[in-house]
């Protein structure tokens, strides 16, 4: 998993390049600063004669350690003629090693938090693409309260992560590998000495973090389960009202939230007491080193004072980038944990793809053709369609009508291939449209679906969705077939009305024939209206009834409906039952029958037909 986190900074590796070299510098002068401060520390308590003598010595020595080849080249910086000349020079050294750190830290950390946003920033968009790739199917098993937390609380914790984590990544292992190598250069059997003790920390660290991962984990899912009850409460607070149920979903938030606080504070738990226990442990490696080290000056003499403060200095500056490895690591595992959740929509694969060899149509010439065909959500359901066959011709007004449940509105999914048929096959002008490009199939067709679905934007931008380059005259047309203008215009701004939220601020009259509005501005070849005026009150579906008869003129119409009077002038009415088709014909002809459609018809206008 980390490994593919870091793949998504390869588009960005000038940034991150650019981020290593100024890491690289920076420890240097890192190291520098703490070795000039070191020579601060001796120059102040050694006498000035012993130091140019001890310079002699290093400059006239036939070989020369790693570690006086150093202290060489730091005289050679900083003595001066006279000791106020050398102090002169150490502060000056000091304070442009300082600064040139500094410049170089915040050059690393620019150039990390930047190729963080971009990585950040690429992984929201790039898992936007592809949840609005996927079929239908992935969004009727998944909660959208559980994408939503993915897009919002996961990538935001990635992001909060990965601000840190990446430019600590960088810096804190070179650190280390620096302190070391000049630890070992000093003295290589205390160093060796140090290293017994750091396996416990780097123990400690991976159990730490595995821990808090696992709880990471849990807590992303019930974070997601918050999101979910705050969404369903919020989209259903009339009835949540209406059945005085107001107590109980707080007291179900409220118990959800309670979870989600325990598994937070076991989480918070062990993230803080790692960073104590890891500076423990470094520091009793610290206070055994120092009786050691101080016994090789004070007693045998075998190590020089200047080189023991060195160590020390050194010693207790590599514990810090340890310590923040050990955080990196917790934060790590938080990142980790979430990052499992954004891959696995990432992972996710869309049920329905163009095919290979898939073609484009232009145009719809002949019909629609259902054969034989069979549908199930899943492989381990019933059949919602079994064994449908008919024929839409153009130009010819279709109506299915059936009780709830008989498989009406999958009928009208199946044509623009938002589910994939189990069996059997569904054909325009010949061609089955799994070989049919998804983007040309569905240009031909306007849907108006039983849920009207409008975003929080302008009545015109509603209206317009998906086309650019609209006239007003086009709006007005569309909108008065649709007998909406006259409610567009007593809106305070007209069609620049904002409408919020789905539609909030209309009614659900308005807003399916917006969304009528939205079908007819398109001018499809093929008009697909499942309940299309579900919403609509006698006078108004009326009106909208005859403005399709009006444009239906040269397209096909695909009506679903369990008003039947809104389909008794359709060329062809198709009954199901049970998912199969059990009658087809015209009102007149299914009437005659006296079959399934005339005790549907029955029951709808009793009065009327037993008058009859």
């Amino acid at each position: 998993m980390f490994k593919r986190i870091i793949a998504l900074a390869k588009p960005h590796w000038m940034l991150l390049g650019v981020s290593i070299s100024a890491s690289v510098v920076f420890v240097f002068f890192n190291s520098l600063s703490i070795w000039l401060t070191a020579s601060f520390i001796t120059n102040i308590l050694t006498d000035f004669e012993t130091l140019l003598a001890s310079q002699e010595r290093l400059l006239s020595a036939a070989e020369r350690t790693a570690n006086e080849t150093l202290k060489m080249w730091t005289n050679q910086l900083i003595l001066g003629a006279t000791p106020l000349e050398t102090l002169k020079r150490l502060c000056l050294s000091i304070f442009v090693v300082f600064v040139l750190k500094n410049i170089f830290l915040y050059l690393k950390n620019f150039c990390a938090g930047l190729m963080q946003l971009k990585v950040i920033t690429d992984l929201r968009n790039q898992l936007f693409d592809h949840l609005t790739s996927l079929s239908l199917s992935f969004f009727d098993r998944t909660r959208a309260g559980d994408l939503t937390s993915i897009v919002l609380n996961d990538v935001a914790t990635m992001r909060r992560t990965f601000s840190v984590s990446f430019q600590k990544l960088l810096v804190e292992p070179i650190n280390i590998i620096t302190f070391m190598t000049l630890l070992f250069m000093i003295n290589w059997r205390l160093t060796l000495a140090a290293t017994l003790i750091l396996p416990a920390a780097v123990i400690l660290m991976v159990w730490v973090g595995g821990s808090i991962r696992r709880k990471a984990k849990r807590s992303s899912i019930q974070i997601a389960g918050i999101v979910s009850i705050l969404q369903e409460v919020l989209g259903a607070i009339r009835v949540v009202k209406a059945f005085v149920m107001e107590q109980a979903e707080k007291l179900k938030f409220r118990r959800e939230t309670l979870t989600f606080y325990r598994l937070q504070k076991r989480q918070m738990s062990l993230r803080l007491a790692s960073p104590p226990v890891t500076e423990m442990i470094g520091v009793t490696m610290g206070v055994i080193l120092l009786w050691l080290g101080g016994q090789d000056v004070l007693i045998d003499n075998s190590m020089e004072p200047e080189d023991f403060i060195r160590f020390i200095l050194l010693l207790f500056s590599i514990l810090n980038p340890i310590k923040s490895l050990n955080t990196v690591n917790a934060e790590i595992q938080t990142a980790l944990a979430s990052a499992e959740r954004v891959y696995s929509i990432l992972d996710a694969k869309s049920a329905i793809i163009d095919a290979e060899n898939a073609v484009a149509i232009e145009g719809f010439d002949r019909e629609v053709s259902f054969k034989d065909v069979h549908f199930s959500y899943a492989e381990d359901e019933p059949e919602v369609l079994s064994g449908v066959t008919f024929t839409i011709e153009r130009g010819k007004v279709v109506a299915v009508v059936g009780e709830s449940g008989a498989g009406k509105s999958t009928i009208a999914d199946l044509i623009p291939r938002f589910f994939e048929v189990t069996k059997g096959a569904v054909e325009i002008d010949g061609h089955d449209v799994r070989r049919v490009q998804k983007r040309s199939l569905r240009d031909l067709m306007g849907i108006v679906p039983q849920e009207t679905i409008l975003f929080n934007d302008t009545i015109a931008s509603n209206i317009a969705y998906g086309q650019s380059g609209i006239s007003v005259e086009a709006l007005r047309e569309a909108a008065v077939a649709a007998n909406a203008l006259d409610f567009i215009e007593e809106q305070p701004d007209g069609f620049e009305t904002v409408i919020g939220d789905r539609g909030v601020k209309l009614s659900g009259g308005q807003r399916q024939r917006l969304a009528i509005a939205r079908a007819l501005l398109k001018n499809p070849p093929i008009l697909i209206m499942d309940e299309a005026t579900s919403s609509l009150d006698s006078e108004s579906e009326k009106k909208v009834q005859e403005a399709i008869e009006h444009l239906m003129q040269d397209r096909t119409v695909f009506v679903i409906a369990h008003r039947l009077s809104t389909v008794v002038n359709a060329d062809l009415i198709i009954v199901l039952a049970a998912g199969k088709v059990v009658e087809s014909g015209t009102h007149e002809q299914l009437m005659e029958n006296g079959g399934h459609y005339r005790q549907l018809y029955n029951v709808q206008f009793g009065e009327i037909s037993g008058g009859g």
